[in-house]
């Protein structure tokens, strides 16, 4: 499922073969897909006669910046336009997926799927494909609505987020209000890396181990960026019934924490 590492992998892609292509028209088939307001109209309205000038990214929200209508001879930039891949999402650029194939989702390029498209004057094409219809598209995202993005995190902000926080501390990581983009896949990867059991109130956490957890998030997001994405961790195959911890061979145990499904090792996660 995408997390911060595939919606990094699809801004990459964009930034390197979308922008600047003037936009000549748009596909909004599904109105629910349409978010914060956002009407087909208006999306279908706004977009063509621009260009993608940048594509951003903050936490799992891809942002694409758009250029002034050279029609209209607008002299503002303009408006943004934010993709939310959701569970199942993935950018189809071209015809071609960006990134690596999803995990725990179809992959099958079924046109019925296709939530969202930007036609290129070139013939090309940007298309949200979406099995589950857990993503979203949105027209100038309030960004403010998110934390720091977890590529930036450090262990002074591991202490101001988490610091007074009674949730379990795998609860607290997925907040995207104080941490974004760190998904299920990661948050379990980075406390088996730092030690620690997902149960412990984030509040309960001492400065060593805060140090320990900000640096499991730095090294997690670098290696498995290199090695493709979220489900490359070192326990992920681990995740199942009858696996065993990579690191000391101890069964692992299931549980579930802050609603989501968690697998974590007794012996060395305390």
């Amino acid at each position: 499922m995408p997390e911060i590492l595939e919606v990094e992998a699809t801004r990459r892609a964009v930034g390197a073969h979308a922008l600047e292509r003037p936009i000549v028209g748009v596909d909004a088939p599904d109105a629910w897909y349409l978010k914060r307001g956002l009407t087909p109209a208006v999306i279908t309205a706004v977009l063509p006669g621009r260009r993608f000038v940048a594509a951003r990214r903050h936490g799992k929200l891809l942002l694409l910046d758009t250029s002034p209508d050279a029609a209209r001879a607008d002299t503002d930039a303009g408006p943004t336009l934010g993709l939310h891949l959701g569970m199942t999402g993935r950018v189809l650029l071209d015809g071609d997926p960006t990134g690596d194939p999803l995990r725990y989702a179809s992959n099958r390029d079924d046109r019925d799927w296709y939530r969202f498209s930007v036609h290129f004057a070139d013939g090309g094409t940007l298309v949200m494909r979406d099995p589950r219809r857990l993503g979203a598209v949105l027209l100038d995202p309030d960004e403010t609505r998110l934390g720091i993005d977890a590529f930036d995190v450090t262990t002074a902000t591991l202490r101001e987020r988490l610091g007074g926080r009674r949730s379990p501390v795998k609860a607290a990581l997925l907040q995207q209000r104080d941490i974004a983009g760190l998904g299920n896949l990661l948050v379990d990867e980075i406390l088996w890396r730092a030690d620690l059991d997902p149960h412990r109130d984030a509040s309960s956490l001492t400065a060593p181990e805060q140090r320990r957890l900000a640096s499991a998030i730095r090294t997690t997001l670098r290696t498995l960026g290199r090695r493709g994405g979220s489900h490359t961790g070192d326990l992920m195959e681990s995740r199942q019934p009858g696996g065993r911890c990579p690191r000391d061979g101890a069964p692992l145990r299931h549980d579930t924490v802050g609603g989501r499904s968690t697998w974590w090792c007794p012996k060395h996660q305390r």
